[in-house]
């Protein structure tokens, strides 16, 4: 029996894909800022409803760029109900993380947190939208205006998310998103960074870029992250296909509640009517007294029927040997994360598939 996964990469039509890939071979021009990285920029300001991108190698080097490119010092709060992307870029920019608390009806960094930790070393916020979920930015910016701080949005979760039909990646001084194949967006490998400025784009495009001012003049300490012809041009073509993949996806999501809304000992995560969510994942919680089972048992079980779901956020980023010196006093993070499963969601998924998921979770098989 073939495994059912959590997640599945978007892929284009080979026969789709192919006349990039040979206009590449005759272009010769592989990295670099090519005609495909151009284009993608292009055709993803538009798609997304933003002014400027900056497209990267990965997610992991766009948040470490963007934290760079505000000059930052000091401190950043974060979650630590993230992937340890989010606070990896801070410590590689010689910052110091302070996580706070999530809500947990959201998942989402808690603003009242965030306020009660701020020093006169805190010199940015760092929310993460999970699961897409938007934060509450109308209350994070607020607090950041009051105390001077800088804000950078994980929306690794967050392509094509909207609030209100405005898209939630113009929110802050930056947002950063992810085009990892396991989001419901990819370029293979890929991320971007969002800003409002031409002046931040270039500054941005230099650091991805070593720094260069010119061919002559290196202007800032910069790395090497840009994002190549090939993964710009699945990119493209992959963005043809991405409005039918999110219905697909909805309509997983939609089977999913009305199948397990009843379940006792199940919750399920809480949705927005202004927001047009992308359903990058499907997380449920597990209260082990009423569902009977613990969810490590479920997610054994699951397995043990070759469905590979997953448990995400867990162990909590502070849960890992390198950051626990970073005391932190999170009792709902860790809460959510001891609870949480994450069920198989993608465009691959039969009627089947989902009817065997369900009846596995609701002890009917």
């Amino acid at each position: 029996m073939n495994n059912i996964t959590v997640t599945s990469p978007l892929l284009p039509p080979l026969e789709e894909l192919t006349p990039y890939l040979e206009d590449i071979w005759s272009r010769k021009w592989l990295t670099n800022n090519g005609h495909y990285h151009q284009l993608l920029e292009k055709e993803l300001c538009n798609y997304l409803g933003v002014d400027y991108i900056s497209l990267f190698s990965n997610g992991t080097l766009a948040l470490i760029t963007a934290l760079q490119a505000l000059d930052l010092k000091g401190e950043v709060i974060t979650t630590p109900y993230s992937f340890v992307a989010t606070s990896h870029a801070i410590l590689l920019n010689n910052l110091k993380p302070v996580f706070v608390d999530i809500d947990p009806n959201t998942f989402n960094i808690d603003p009242k947190k965030i306020e009660e930790a701020i020093t006169e070393e805190t010199s940015a916020i760092l929310p993460v939208h999970v699961y897409g979920n938007p934060c509450d930015h109308d209350a994070i910016q607020e607090i950041a205006d009051k105390h001077g701080l800088k804000v950078i949005y994980d929306a690794a979760h967050a392509f094509g998310v909207k609030k209100d039909d405005v898209s939630i990646l113009n929110w802050g001084d930056l947002s950063i998103l992810s085009f990892h194949a396991t989001k419901a967006y990819s370029t293979i490998e890929g991320g971007a960074i969002i800003c409002h400025t031409k002046e931040m784009k270039e500054k941005l495009d230099r650091l991805k870029n070593f720094g260069y001012e010119s061919e002559i003049e290196i202007s800032m300490l910069g790395s090497n992250a840009k994002m190549n012809e090939v993964q710009a041009a699945f990119g493209l073509a992959t963005l043809k296909h991405i409005d039918s993949a999110l219905i697909k996806r909805k309509n997983v999501a939609s089977f999913y509640m009305k199948n397990l809304i009843d379940v006792d000992g199940l919750s399920l995560f809480p949705t927005d009517s202004n927001v047009s969510m992308n359903h990058s994942y499907f997380p449920i919680l597990i209260n082990e007294d009423k569902f009977g089972m613990s969810r490590d048992n479920l997610f054994q079980k699951l397995k043990d029927n070759n469905i590979l779901a997953r448990r995400y956020f867990y162990p909590l980023i502070t849960g890992f040997n390198l950051y626990k010196k970073y005391i932190a006093d999170t009792p709902e993070s860790q809460k959510i994360s001891d609870n949480v499963i994450c069920l198989p969601i993608h465009t691959e998924l039969s009627n089947d598939d989902l009817e065997l998921i369900v009846k596995i979770i609701k002890n009917e098989n």
